[in-house]
């Protein structure tokens, strides 16, 4: 056992040692979420519009107030006239143009209906179909308030909820799948590329000569990864609460739990890739193209899976980051308790038992 401890301190030693290596195991997760919370959104905020007023009453100035007011956009200018509207968009700032009629305010009085046109930028679809029902979520506010006394005929009106994200914030999806990525990142690359270096180098000859059982030796090299990673989940953590403002409705012991099975099942395959290459660039290459592109691809964290074609979708159910991803928003995100996340919990222990099983009958005593 202490020359196990030993080895465990060695790989310690050598973390500490690289400042590269400790920047990107202890600085990338920080860089991430930061980055994904703030820059890399699905929110369209600050949306630089016009405004085309020729009603110029009461009303529409009411009606503008409230768009002023949004943090979704900002007027950037007003135009006068409709030939205005298309060398508008052609110069490329503004992403939509509100079109207010003359007759907006006299209709809105006396035919208690008016209408206000919008046309949006639609070389970005998402963008524009986003700002459109942004706007539209504003207009029927304003005609909300302004019918308060009022008594219209076959009037509908709809209300709408928003469950466990009220304020439609990105980081409740992005922190997530940053998380995923990191875990993944961490303990998978590192640990294979980490170990493969070592038969690179002609070191591992010497390490499995030594009293320790080799696959112990392969073991020690992995648990400093686990620590690290179990701070990098803490570090998140905390930065989604206090930086973020993403609360964390569920168990933490929990979400901790699940958190560690997942480290688990990422340094398994990480010991499996190490197990089956013999050059730090296959490793590399097996991490980045086989694990990292399918988890930000086929996870549900940049794209939804349902809208994936069958194939795709099959395909994903092995990747384990979905089933994290899944995890955690359910726990983190929704609140719920782990009778509602059995099925994916069995899902990622059963992973974690193959790759392990894979990585122990691949793993090579003697190395020539």
């Amino acid at each position: 056992m202490r020359q196990f401890t030993s080895f465990i301190k060695k790989e310690f030693y050598h973390i500490f040692r690289d400042r590269r290596t400790l920047f990107i195991l202890l600085g990338m997760p920080v860089i991430q979420i930061v980055i994904f919370g703030f820059a890399l959104t699905n929110e369209v905020k600050n949306a630089k519009i016009a405004v085309l007023d020729q009603s110029k009453d009461v009303a529409s100035i009411a009606l503008l107030d409230e768009f002023n007011a949004s943090r979704y956009f900002d007027i950037e200018r007003n135009l006068t006239s409709y030939n205005e509207i298309e060398p508008a968009f052609k110069a490329g700032k503004l992403k939509m143009i509100i079109v207010i009629p003359s007759s907006f305010g006299e209709e809105l009085k006396h035919l208690n209906k008016a209408q206000v046109q919008l046309i949006a930028d639609a070389s970005d679809p998402n963008v524009a179909n986003t700002l459109t029902n942004y706007a539209s979520a504003i207009i029927m506010d304003y005609q909300a308030r302004i019918t308060q006394e009022r008594k219209l005929p076959y009037t509908i009106k709809a209300e709408f909820r928003m469950l466990y994200n009220p304020q439609m914030k990105g980081a409740y999806n992005f922190v997530p799948g940053v998380m995923a990525m990191v875990l993944l990142l961490v303990c998978t690359m590192m640990t294979a590329i980490t170990i493969v270096k070592e038969k690179e180098m002609g070191t591992m000859e010497i390490m499995l000569v030594s009293p320790v059982r080799p696959i112990l030796v392969v073991v020690a090299k992995a648990v400093p990864y686990l620590v690290l990673s179990i701070v990098n989940i803490i570090s998140i953590l905390l930065l989604s609460v206090y930086v973020l403002e993403v609360p964390i409705n569920g168990s933490i012991p929990l979400l901790m739990g699940v958190s560690i099975l997942f480290i688990l099942v990422s340094l398994a395959l990480g010991l499996l890739i190490s197990a089956a290459t013999d050059t730090q660039q296959t490793a590399m290459f097996i991490s980045l193209i086989a694990l990292f592109l399918p988890t930000v691809m086929l996870s549900g964290f940049m794209f939804p899976v349902e809208n994936m074609p069958f194939p795709l979708r099959t395909v994903s159910n092995i990747v384990p980051a979905k089933w994290y991803y899944f995890i955690v928003k359910s726990v983190m995100i929704k609140g719920l308790g782990f009778s509602s996340i059995i099925k994916e919990v069995a899902i990622l222990t059963g992973m974690l038992v193959f790759f392990l099983l894979m990585a122990v009958k691949k793993f090579k005593i003697r190395l020539a």
